[in-house]
């Protein structure tokens, strides 16, 4: 366990801990963990909006945990390490809330579905989830699987031709179509079961989710993934700096001077961010410093 890297291992110790508090306190008797913290569906008056975030720490059984942390500590521990335990946790969570979501636009599908085969229409779905509410509960969705599910496209797009063994097939295969072949069979799973207690949407969504949020990375760079919304504003200041500078240096006498000072001011900073780089890892850089480095390099 010492040798995986912190924030995996973190969570498979805190996946563990859920799972054993949940079987202490339902042999005790006091609370049902799991239908607390589980993911109801947005129509029971079960659900909860922290929901999203703490049904991916229950599990349903020993065999429902042992195989995910498993596949955690698989490909967990080496997508932190390509990522660093920021963007790695940033990467986790948001792909499980967006499989939680995925799993909640399915189950409004379903529960759709049953409603306009008993006559309803969808003014009068409010009602009937009203009147359905002690079943609705019963749907509750648990584990870190959608998670889970896009570490391995994740594993799966960084290192497309690594090879694979996979009990029980006795060959090895490429990441890729180990990717690709558990998208299909999700996928067939979802359409041949849409009552299954498994939630294969939910790995789906994890995994489309991971997929655009790499895509977004691969765009942009040096994004740690917190806090999207101020790369516009910082634009927007980089900008209007640029035109300042332009318009100090038009006003002017020696244009030359004040071009060359900039240019030596520009090049110690870089100096300076290359040097904490150095001394503290690329981590350690402030988000405005991360932004620096970036436009320095499409110069």
């Amino acid at each position: 366990m010492f040798r995986i890297p912190a924030v995996t291992r973190n969570l498979i110790i805190i996946n563990f801990l859920c799972f054993i508090g949940m079987l202490a306190l339902a042999q005790a008797g006091v609370t049902d963990l799991n239908n607390l913290c589980g993911l109801h569906f947005f129509l029971a008056s079960d659900f909860h909006v922290y929901q999203l975030i703490t049904y991916m720490f229950m599990h349903g059984g020993w065999e429902h945990i042992i195989l995910n942390m498993f596949m955690l500590w698989m490909f967990g521990a080496v997508m932190e390490r390509v990522w660093g335990p920021k963007r790695f946790i940033v990467y986790y969570l948001f792909c499980g809330v967006g499989a939680g979501l995925m799993q909640e636009i399915a189950q409004f599908i379903q529960f759709y579905i049953i409603a306009s085969d008993s006559g309803f229409g969808f003014s009068q779905l409010m009602q009937v989830a009203a009147a359905n509410d002690g079943a609705l509960s019963q749907w509750t969705t648990v584990g870190a699987s959608g998670a889970i599910y896009a570490l391995l496209l994740a594993f799966g797009m960084m290192f497309p031709d690594e090879k694979m063994f996979i009990i029980p097939i006795p060959i090895p295969i490429k990441a890729k179509w180990m990717v690709l072949g558990s998208i299909v069979v999700e996928l067939f799973s979802a359409l041949a079961s849409p009552g299954s207690q498994v939630a294969h949407l939910a790995h789906l969504g994890g995994m489309i989710f991971g997929f655009f949020l790499i895509k977004y990375w691969q765009k942009h760079p040096y994004s740690d993934g917190l806090q999207g919304g101020m790369q516009f504003f910082n634009n927007m200041r980089s900008r209007w700096e640029h035109e300042k500078i332009k318009r100090y240096e038009r006003k002017n006498e020696d244009p030359d001077w004040t071009y060359n000072a900039h240019k030596r001011a520009s090049q110690e900073e870089i100096d300076r961010i290359l040097d904490k780089i150095r001394k503290s890892g690329y981590d350690s850089l402030t988000r405005e410093e991360k932004q620096t480095l970036f436009d320095q390099s499409k110069k």
